[in-house]
């Protein structure tokens, strides 16, 4: 709860609102539904009274009355899990040649890995737009992201270190049943397109394959999916939207800019007169360092400029908006707050999510390139040069990293009023 905060004061459109006001505004949308599994064609699974209510119904019971229905036909690990399903999804092709490939088997299960992987961070990235979609994000839902995007980046370290299994095949052990594969790619990879596009990037971002766009290389029931998702709301917009809401950037006689312009520019004045008094350095040094000062104020001072910046939008430069960037350079550079704690950690971990899924990109490429050298790929992309460009140019949070370039050291930032102090405490 925010310390002396009155309602009207917290009237304004602000993202760490308490859920209480927005339950009294009619409560946050219905958690999604989750798939009830069709039984139909498994026979692992038998027949219960769950499979004879309809889905209406299953919405209306409580796991108790679940619980106590199905005390004649107890839930199995076998069942529950579909492990006769899931163990016959493995069917190597080579297998039905008169030379089967041992390690096909190995590249089968690595990549239907991969696939469900990407399933558990979809389901987690839906959960955080349902959460982001409302007008107001309350703070007790943002520790609920917070943990969700760990837990995306807990997978994605396992993504990376899934790849040291694949490299035990050798070059010559992969060729055994490459071949075979052919026009097959992992380019196809549905819910990895899904998930690249959830997250923000953009269909202008990424690069051709195979002298294509990448929409030219899936079958026409996957690109309508796809255009589905470029049409909603994806997380960086959400995310920006939600920094747009920050409130504190202005209250009462406190104006966050003004003041940090203010500490920006004093703080540049005291390193050139320290220059300029430094009798250690020749005037030849003095010149140089000078210039690189000047250098170094005139990117600081472009963060000011609000036409520059929407110029630097429009030439695809930065992607933020700028209210959207005052509101996370303010929360970086005062994140010691205690109400800007939790938001600070979300910037954080969008920049993990971004980091690692960086990384995945580079070690595969690496991966290839130590399978395959710079052949082709089997779906007719550059190969290894393809996959080491990508990992270069689709990244989606990189407003947040160029936000280092903006932040000033604690000493010299200009000191929050008390009463701003005190709206952005905790009462204990």
């Amino acid at each position: 709860r925010v310390h002396g905060e009155k309602k009207r004061q917290r009237k304004m459109s602000c993202p760490f609102k308490d859920a209480q006001q927005v339950e009294q505004q009619g409560g946050p949308p219905p958690a999604m539904d989750a798939e009830i599994p069709s039984t139909s064609n498994d026979k692992s699974v038998q027949p219960s009274t769950q499979s004879r209510r309809s889905t209406e119904e299953l919405k209306r019971v409580t796991p108790r009355q679940h619980r106590l229905e199905r005390h004649d036909d107890p839930v199995h690990y076998q069942d529950y899990l579909r492990i006769e399903t899931l163990l016959s999804c493995q069917q190597p092709i080579s297998h039905q040649t008169s030379s089967p490939a041992h390690d096909e088997m190995l590249f089968i299960i690595m990549h239907q890995t991969y696939e469900l992987w990407f399933k558990q961070m979809l389901h987690e990235i839906d959960s955080i737009v349902a959460i982001f979609s409302q007008e107001f994000v309350p703070e007790r839902e943002l520790s609920i992201v917070v943990s969700r995007l760990q837990r995306i980046t807990e997978i994605q370290k396992v993504l990376i270190e899934q790849l040291r299994v694949l490299e035990t095949m050798t070059p010559l052990d992969f060729l055994d049943f490459r071949d075979l594969l052919a026009p097959a790619s992992g380019f196809q990879s549905l819910q990895f397109r899904i998930l690249e596009a959830k997250l923000g990037l953009r269909a202008s971002q990424r690069l051709n394959y195979g002298g294509c766009t990448f929409m030219e290389h899936i079958r026409l029931k996957e690109r309508e999916e796809v255009l589905k998702v470029d049409e909603r709301l994806s997380l960086f917009a959400l995310v920006e939207r939600w920094l747009e809401r920050t409130p504190f950037l202005q209250v009462d006689d406190f104006e966050f800019w003004g003041s940090y312009r203010q500490a920006v520019h004093d703080m540049l004045n005291d390193e050139r007169e320290s220059l300029r008094a430094n009798e250690m350095l020749t005037e030849d040094g003095k010149t140089k360092s000078l210039a690189e000062l000047q250098s170094s104020e005139e990117n600081l001072m472009s963060i000011f400029n609000e036409e520059r910046h929407n110029e630097l939008i429009e030439r695809g430069d930065r992607r933020l908006s700028y209210r959207a960037t005052q509101a996370a350079l303010f929360i970086s550079l005062y994140r010691d707050e205690p109400i800007l704690h939790m938001p600070f950690r979300l910037l954080t971990l969008l920049l993990d999510v971004d980091d690692l899924l960086t990384t995945w990109r580079y070690r595969h490429a690496l991966m290839v390139h130590r399978m395959l050298g710079i052949k082709t790929g089997t779906g007719g992309s550059t190969g290894y040069y393809y996959l080491r460009s990508t990992a270069a140019r689709h990244k989606i949070f990189s407003d947040f990293f160029n936000l280092s370039s903006f932040l000033i050291p604690r000493s010299a930032l200009p000191a929050l009023p008390q009463s701003v102090v005190k709206k952005m405490g905790f009462l204990l």
